[in-house]
């Protein structure tokens, strides 16, 4: 099963802008508790979006791992980083999260190849 990742995350932007005009006070809450979120504080911007990213296998989010491989990618995260963060969301999630690991991984690559093509 291949998808573009890519595509899927401009897709879904493009979408969720619709969301923003429909219900704008319940996207602007959700776009402020994200920034906060993410905010380095104990723990630093790309590892959180590491953890988000294990989440997002665990929980089986297409959108969310776009996103968040992307962005976890902007942040500085390696290839190495990325595999070890799915190794946890397997153990936590077990089969199913296998699945979705394999796609957080090559979302993670379909990312890397567009900002760094060979």
């Amino acid at each position: 099963m291949h998808k573009n990742w890519p595509e899927m995350a401009e897709q879904l932007t493009v979408a969720l802008r619709e969301i923003r005009g429909g219900a704008p006070d319940v996207m602007k809450a959700f776009s402020g508790m994200a920034r906060a979120a993410l905010q380095p504080g104990a723990l630093d911007t790309k590892t959180k979006e590491l953890l988000s990213l294990g989440i997002a296998v665990a929980v089986r989010c297409d959108a969310c791992i776009a996103f968040h491989a992307e962005a976890a990618l902007r942040h500085g995260a390696t290839r190495a980083e990325v595999m070890e963060t799915v190794g946890l969301a397997i153990y936590m999630g077990a089969g199913p999260s296998a699945m979705y690991a394999a796609q957080a991984v090559e979302a993670y690559d379909q990312f890397a190849a567009r900002k760094n093509p060979a």
